[in-house]
């Protein structure tokens, strides 16, 4: 809830008038508790899930002729039960976490507090969204790429991992499908940056939006020739981790979920560029 009870107070504070961007946020965050703000992550993170492998998924059900030629493993066509499975199933943790909210309000509330969200005005500029969310990436990428090795030991597979390598050719709704376990211990890296860097509240729901995004691409098993991969330094894209996929529960290859630095720095990725090589010859 922002401390200006009307628009000439936050415009005599910030010293200037609010831009368009400005003036919008304050008249629907005004009064509204922080909590709920707070609580909109959840919500975006499930609209986002629910709505982003829908077109690949319906272009592949009733127009294939369309999207078939790009998928990295056109052997494998998984009717859309599955993925109204994979959607079913996920979609309970999201059902279950938006109560917990609720009922452990003050935790939730000291967290957001201790990373240094800012709810209020100013609106951050696009250059420091930017200069964030490439700190978010790099940051969660090197964390995750750790926990998702830990993930195939032995013990880490068989107990929490083996869920999510169901399938050996993803689709996007299997994105999110894993042990709870697992959801739960991989949500702490995307934290950590914007632990270290805060930012605003619409930065921190921008972030979680374009995470989740990547992440059902990376799980979609197309690659299409305007991809993510022709513009981003170092993305390894759905290509990438469909080996990772494709090779299941033995891979020792392709951890990271976003780049490639870090299989390329820990010799990781090895067994990829065998694989790309081998097709290479063919």
């Amino acid at each position: 809830m922002m401390q200006y009870a009307t628009a000439e107070e936050a415009e005599a504070a910030l010293g200037r008038a609010m831009t368009w961007a400005e003036e919008t946020w304050f008249r629907y965050s005004a009064a509204m508790p922080d909590y709920w703000l707070y609580c909109h992550t959840t919500v975006i993170v499930f609209v986002v899930y629910t709505l982003a492998p829908l077109p690949l998924l319906l272009l592949e059900t009733f127009a294939p002729a369309v999207v078939l030629p790009y998928k990295l493993q056109p052997r494998v066509l998984l009717p859309p039960a599955v993925s109204l499975r994979c959607y079913t199933e996920t979609a309970c943790f999201f059902i279950v976490v938006v109560p917990l909210q609720i009922v452990f309000y003050p935790a939730v509330d000291k967290v957001y507090q201790m990373m240094g969200t800012r709810m209020g005005l100013p609106l951050p500029s696009l250059s420091e969204v930017a200069a964030q969310l490439v700190v978010y990436s790099l940051v969660e990428d090197y964390l995750s790429y750790w926990i998702h090795r830990l993930l195939h030991t032995k013990w880490g597979y068989e107990k929490i991992h083996r869920v999510h390598h169901e399938f050996t050719a993803p689709t996007g709704f299997a994105m999110s499908y894993s042990h709870w376990a697992e959801n739960v211990v991989l949500f702490v890296p995307a934290l950590v940056g914007p632990s270290i860097v805060p930012c605003h509240i619409t930065t921190h729901w921008l972030w979680f939006a374009i995470r989740l995004i990547e992440g059902i691409n990376t799980h979609s098993g197309y690659k299409f020739p305007l991809g993510p991969t022709k513009l981003i330094p170092f993305y390894g894209g759905a290509e990438y981790h469909d080996y990772h996929h494709f090779v299941g529960g033995s891979s020792q290859s392709n951890f990271a979920p976003l780049f490639t630095y870090c299989d390329y720095i820990y010799g990781t990725d090895k067994g990829y560029r065998y694989h790309k090589s081998r097709l290479a010859k063919v």
